[in-house]
């Protein structure tokens, strides 16, 4: 379906530098009354205003137009029992703070663990117009319908039925979007990351437990009954415990087995030897299954990409008896990858809300200034 005039003037504004009537009608293909139009109906709901600028020689200034991305204020949160994760950006996707606290204490009940995820919201409001916000987008572990709610969890079995969204909408004054972290991940690399441009994508979340999260079509996959992108359980059973954590024996953490591997401890180097086989094994399987055109790995192991992808291409090829023709690649992201892909999600779920007139795709996120 062709975009309306205002929509693709929006977008244009949004995503480029401040613009002219006959710029925005020669790179939009529209005469200069829809441009005109458009952006009379932009300025009256405030999404567009004129930029000051200087004249050039003995003329008039030029009349050029800008996106007003300080208009509002859009914000994604990612909850985990390692770390809570959270960012705000405006409406044009340029990132303004950003906070990280320690996880959700499993030991609490439910409400004390979300005051412990508002705390951490807050503070990545601070000196910004919490007023202005109107969209929040939730990463959480488990299986989350179509609606938002929490239908199962092995990390938070606790908050299943508990309306997180609904007391985190009564809290923000916003709409809020809820979704299965792995699947956000993918969202996140297919939206700005190396798998941008790829349209059957293979997220796959190795860190305190494995995850993988599917994009098909371009499309997050969610499946018939919303479990498509909590499919690490079924796809890697050896590798994640009861807790939904992966048991490691010679040290407590991934990343201390691993140590201990490179610095040749011979019963570390055996526990990741084996562990990297069997995540061939299971990922093997997925790419048989789902054939995509990309696999991406994500999580705090893949910081580690010397010491993890290069044997998992192979471990996958001996599973399979032949090459791989696709890409391996780590995250760009790392271990922030589900809050950008919630932020992501509700610039796409919450546009009309966020925009005030019609819906917009979601922008391009771009990090701190300066960081």
């Amino acid at each position: 379906m062709q975009e309306s005039p205002v929509v693709r003037v929006a977008v244009q504004l949004r995503d480029s530098a401040p613009t002219g009537v006959a710029t925005l009608a020669h790179d939009l293909d529209l005469s200069r009354s829809s441009i005109e139009n458009a952006l009379n109906t932009l300025t009256g709901h405030d999404l567009v205003a004129r930029e000051h600028s200087r004249p050039q020689g003995s003329g008039r200034p030029p009349r050029l137009f800008r996106f007003n991305s300080e208009q509002g204020i859009v914000a994604g949160i990612d909850i985990g029992t390692q770390s809570i994760r959270a960012i705000v950006a405006d409406l044009a996707g340029t990132t303004l703070r950003s906070h990280d606290s320690s996880g959700v204490d499993r030991t609490h009940n439910p409400s004390r663990q979300l005051d412990a995820v508002i705390s951490c919201l807050r503070q990545a409001l601070t000196g910004l117009d919490a007023t202005r916000l109107r969209a929040l987008g939730v990463s959480l572990p488990g299986i989350v319908d179509d609606t938002g709610s929490l239908k199962a969890s092995v990390v938070f079995p606790g908050w299943v039925g508990f309306g997180v969204g609904r007391q985190l909408q009564e809290e923000f004054h916003c709409p809020v979007v809820i979704d299965n972290g792995v699947r956000l991940a993918a969202v996140a690399e297919h939206h700005m990351g190396v798998a941008r441009g790829f349209d059957d994508v293979l997220y796959l979340s190795v860190g305190a437990r494995v995850a993988a999260g599917l994009i098909l079509g371009g499309q997050p996959r969610r499946g018939a009954h919303n479990m498509a992108g909590d499919i690490g359980r079924v796809a890697f059973p050896g590798l994640n415990g009861p807790t939904g954590r992966i048991p490691w024996r010679r040290a407590a953490t991934a990343k201390d087995v691993f140590t201990l591997a490179r610095e040749g401890d011979v019963t570390a180097q055996e526990e990741v030897a084996g562990f990297i086989t069997e995540l061939g094994n299971g990922l093997a399987t997925l790419l048989m299954t789902v054939d995509p055109a990309i696999v991406v790995v994500g999580g705090g192991l893949s910081l580690a990409h010397e010491n993890l992808l290069d044997p998992l291409r192979e471990a996958v090829e001996a599973r399979l008896g032949m090459p791989l023709n696709l890409p391996i690649l780590g995250s760009r992201f790392g271990q922030r990858v589900a809050v950008h892909g919630a932020l992501i999600a509700a610039y796409r779920d919450c546009a009309e809300q966020i925009y005030r007139i019609a819906p917009l795709p979601p922008p391009v996120i771009h990090p701190i200034q300066g960081t």
